[in-house]
């Protein structure tokens, strides 16, 4: 279970953060629905090539500052 809780709107920040980190992600590899941060984490683990404790760091971290820039 993720240790995080999602909006759709935090989701669409999450979401551009990542599509900055990783140039090479396209808009439709990232699908969300209120509920399923698991799936999110799941896509992100199997996209990205890293971790579970990574991905959702990285998801936290986002979060923490969800106006700003870095990620």
């Amino acid at each position: 279970m993720a240790s995080f809780t999602l909006t759709t709107d935090t989701c669409k920040k999450v979401k551009i953060k990542f599509l900055r980190k990783y140039c090479d992600l396209a808009q439709v590899d990232l699908v969300f629905e209120p509920g399923s941060e698991d799936k999110l984490v799941e896509q992100l683990m199997g996209l990205v090539k890293r971790d579970r404790e990574y991905i959702e760091f990285t998801i936290k971290k986002a979060l923490a500052d969800p106006d700003g820039n870095r990620l």
